[in-house]
């Protein structure tokens, strides 16, 4: 038993090291394409197949573990949800990449806007990562709830920048290239957005038992 608590520890903790190198890759994306930084870009990208390699070791920890272990209660939600949250957190370093990427094209064009909007994004999204890792810590449903609110304001600045972006280039055609990185910049950041909100979720499953996914919670309470 005390072999199991040792793994359970070891296979928590290579899961904040993941997150850690995530939030990373967030930061690094953003400031890239704010500064305008070929170098952050880039290391965004190189250090993308390592988070790949630590989603495959953190899924077969926990694989292993519940192959061998049998674990049950609260064990057995921890595992199950390690893996969901593993694979939002390979995600969200995949669309980090995109960022960077999409940072790198737009270097060859001058700026379409002023960067307000998609920096606010990205500071909101790397928020909802922080708190709900840190409510993965400390299991704290009240905190993870609290990211599953801040998704509605996500995606009302994903809708302002559309907006924004659309008649920009309806009315000078010439920055059409630029402002659809933009847009895709706002989808990727969405996303990212999405899958913290996965995790949050996880994190009431992990400490309440209650699957809030689409609202269940509600639904089961009527």
């Amino acid at each position: 038993m005390r072999h199991f608590i040792v793994e359970l520890e070891e296979l928590n903790q290579k899961l904040l090291e993941m997150g850690g190198l995530v939030e990373s890759a967030i930061s690094r994306s953003i400031r890239s394409l704010v500064d305008q930084d070929r170098e952050l870009a880039e290391q965004v990208i190189r250090d993308e197949p390592k988070i790949n390699r630590m989603e495959m070791e953190i899924d077969g920890m926990a694989t292993r573990l519940l192959a061998l272990r049998q674990p049950v209660a609260r064990d057995l939600r921890f595992l199950t949800s390690a893996l969901k949250i593993n694979t939002d957190l390979e995600r969200i370093g995949d669309l980090a990449q995109h960022v960077a990427e999409r940072s790198l094209s737009l270097m060859h064009h001058p700026l379409v806007k002023p960067m307000i909007d998609i920096p606010k994004m990205a500071s909101l999204v790397q928020s909802m990562l922080l708190k709900c890792l840190d409510a993965f810590v400390r299991g704290d449903d009240v905190l993870a709830r609290s990211v599953l609110l801040a998704d509605d304001e996500v995606d009302a600045l994903r809708d302002a920048v559309y907006v924004e972006l659309q008649e920009t280039m309806q009315r000078d055609p010439g920055v059409v290239p630029a402002a659809i990185d933009l847009i895709f910049v706002a989808r990727n950041l969405e996303r990212i957005g999405d899958h913290a909100t996965n995790i949050a979720e996880d994190v009431v499953f992990l400490v309440k038992g209650i699957d809030v996914r689409h609202h269940a919670e509600q639904t089961e309470s009527v």
